[in-house]
């Protein structure tokens, strides 16, 4: 690795030129605007030049990097914890439940 680079865990080198941080943060600190959008990142939901910003910001800033890697470890035991179907008649009770909320909550915003 260069002098140039830095590595995060589990993903490749960032260049240090990068700016950091995604989107306009809008009053937050880098920080702040970094942990919200933790989740975009880990669920490769960022554009890619928002995801460079975010590996940038992470490989210069120690807090961000430990609740990165915490939230990164909770969602590998989440996966591979929760491999078990649900029983079908669980999955159809929620199903009903989601419908009756969804047709609630369009009738109450029609009238």
């Amino acid at each position: 690795m260069s002098t140039s680079e830095s590595r995060i865990p589990g993903h490749g080198p960032v260049e240090e030129s990068v700016t950091p941080i995604p989107h306009s943060t809008a009053g937050e600190s880098e920080c702040e605007h970094a942990l919200t959008h933790l989740y975009e990142y880990l669920d490769s939901e960022m554009t890619p030049d928002d995801e460079l910003r975010m590996r940038a910001h992470v490989a210069h800033c120690s807090p961000c990097l430990a609740e990165l890697s915490v939230e990164e470890l909770v969602k590998q035991l989440v996966r591979r914890s929760c491999h078990e179907k649900a029983p079908a008649g669980l999955r159809e009770r929620i199903h009903t439940q989601l419908t009756v909320m969804v047709t609630t909550t369009t009738i109450v915003e029609t009238r």
